[in-house]
């Protein structure tokens, strides 16, 4: 592909290419544990779901929807827990059970959605776009809360995602999502550290 044609299709997806760009800013933000994330992402997901929209993924436009509420909650409570702490909110993690709980959450999740896409609506790929839905919305909640394990999630997100958007021809995401598989690993490793530096100082 020369160059004169990659400029041709980025000036015909020019919602998916500047949503390439907001998310890559978003998820840069995010493992900075910048706040300002929260607003960028807001303007990303509302472009995101007109995006899979026309491209028929149903359970992704309802996703985005959703995220819609979650950035706001995020928004609020990472503020308020700077507020109330004097400082910013610390990253935390989930204990076994509540790993547990959740991971229930999901299958019973994916089975449901998948299977009410399947019988109800002409998804393109109804259980894979179930599982990636699924998956991001816990993972957003668990941003919101400030969990280290929203980037667990996100990773696995990302390398589905991959898949299903290069199916659907929708390269410039499929790219976006390698690109995101990539920042998803580096926020895991900086937010874990962080960790590590809360409890050192802690000890001292």
């Amino acid at each position: 592909m020369s160059f004169t044609d990659v400029t041709a299709y980025l000036m015909n997806n020019r919602i998916e290419a500047i949503t390439t760009v907001l998310g890559v800013t978003n998820i840069i933000l995010l493992i900075r544990q910048n706040i300002w994330n929260f607003p960028v992402g807001i303007v990303m997901v509302s472009l995101f779901g007109w995006v899979v929209w026309d491209a028929k993924l149903y359970s992704d436009f309802g996703l985005q929807i959703f995220f819609l509420m979650l950035q706001l909650y995020g928004w609020y409570n990472w503020a308020q827990g700077r507020n109330a702490q004097h400082d910013e909110l610390r990253v935390a993690t989930l204990n076994n059970f509540q790993r547990i709980k959740w991971a229930g959450f999901a299958a019973s999740g994916v089975l449901v959605l998948g299977l009410l896409m399947d019988r109800n609506t002409d998804a393109a790929l109804p259980y894979w776009d179930a599982t990636t839905t699924v998956l991001s919305v816990i993972a957003q909640y668990f941003l919101a809360r400030k969990f280290l394990e929203n980037w667990m999630l996100w990773i696995t997100v990302d390398v589905l995602a991959i898949g299903i958007y290069s199916a659907k021809g929708l390269y410039i995401f499929s790219a976006l999502y390698g690109f995101f598989l990539v920042l998803a690993t580096i926020g895991l490793v900086a937010w874990w550290r962080s960790i590590k530096d809360v409890n050192l100082s802690l000890s001292e």
